[in-house]
């Protein structure tokens, strides 16, 4: 993931017309999460023309961010309740001594978030000393942080060119730049403009699986105190996971409208994230080796981050992950 365009995003112009019958949902309380749209926040897509935030007691007010970078410190002062970031993207707070915490694990990309550049550009190599469009306080500096390290480079071997993430596609495609890093949709429309014969992904997070891992974050003091709210916010996005897979048709057209995008689009789109069960996503908080875990990636992304001066020490991992939640859900609890 990865910060994410500003397209048409339907979740907030939708609450109006959630309440539950008997007038119960005005008394719901409400919580504020800061976002972006993106294609592994779908099942969220899901749960909110469902109503399924409702159904277990919350009222979300999204609030859509053009850049993403901003909302780590917006968690952390307080202007939004949550925000579903990247995890690369609370290390760097939890380091200063922020107490942002991953109350769930929304998605892992896979090939969604990606490096594109013209066709006459074959290896990443060969981007030493070129202009690299990106958001430089974004997942797309890290993906390409990482990029480059499998290459044996770092981010001084390039010239970074610092935009907002919607300015990335026209750069490209304008010319500007022969290479960008950013995300679905704006891949697929880069790699398609022209007819398709100009540009191509040179690198995607296909090659890193997991280590860009979207998740809902919250304040450690704020979920203390609204435990209910927070964990009916992560049983509706299940139940909005589980309506994809038994209506993957109905599905296709609210994700398709909160993205602004074609419902025939929604599944190539898909193809590119994973969305975990909750079985799974409680494997992502326990230690192990895979990358996955969030011990695991969290040791890559922090040594990354700190070697290109994103974050100066490694924060402990432990204290950024509430997996409470998702363990209750796993146990049927």
């Amino acid at each position: 993931m990865s910060t994410k365009p500003t397209i048409k995003f339907a979740l907030g112009c939708l609450l109006a017309a959630s309440a539950l019958a008997g007038g119960t949902a005005s008394a719901m309380p409400t919580v504020s999460i800061g976002t972006v749209v993106w294609i592994g926040y779908a099942p969220l897509y899901v749960a909110e023309h469902i109503h399924a935030f409702e159904k277990h007691g919350v009222k979300v007010k999204f609030t859509n961010f053009s850049d993403n970078a901003t909302m780590p410190a917006a968690v952390e002062g307080g202007s939004i309740d949550g925000a579903t970031l990247t995890y690369d993207q609370v290390l760097p707070g939890a380091a200063k001594g922020w107490d942002l915490q991953v109350a769930l694990p929304i998605d892992y990309s896979s090939g969604a978030d990606a490096m594109v550049s013209t066709d006459d550009i074959t290896s990443v190599k060969q981007i030493r000393g070129m202009n690299v469009a990106y958001n430089a306080l974004s997942p797309s500096a890290f993906l390409l942080a990482y990029a480059l390290q499998k290459n044996g480079m770092s981010l001084k071997d390039v010239h970074s060119v610092n935009m907002d993430p919607g300015a990335v596609p026209a750069a490209l495609i304008g010319g500007n730049v022969k290479v960008g890093v950013t995300y679905e949709p704006s891949v697929s429309s880069v790699v398609k403009a022209d007819g398709g014969k100009r540009f191509h992904v040179l690198f995607s997070s296909r090659k890193a699986p997991g280590l860009i891992t979207d998740v809902l974050v919250f304040k450690h003091s704020y979920i203390v105190k609204h435990k209910a709210e927070v964990k009916g916010m992560v049983e509706a996005y299940y139940d909005g996971l589980a309506y994809m897979k038994a209506h993957p048709k109905k599905a296709a057209v609210y994700i398709a409208e909160s993205m602004g995008i074609k419902p025939d689009e929604v599944a190539s789109q898909l193809d590119g994230i994973h969305n975990p069960t909750p079985a799974q996503a409680v494997m992502n908080f326990k230690p192990s080796k895979a990358i996955d875990s969030f011990y695991t990636s969290g040791k890559v992304i922090g040594g990354i981050l700190i070697a290109n001066g994103t974050m100066h020490k490694m924060p402990d991992l432990a204290k950024t992950l509430y997996p409470h939640f998702v363990e209750a859900i796993a146990a049927g609890h």
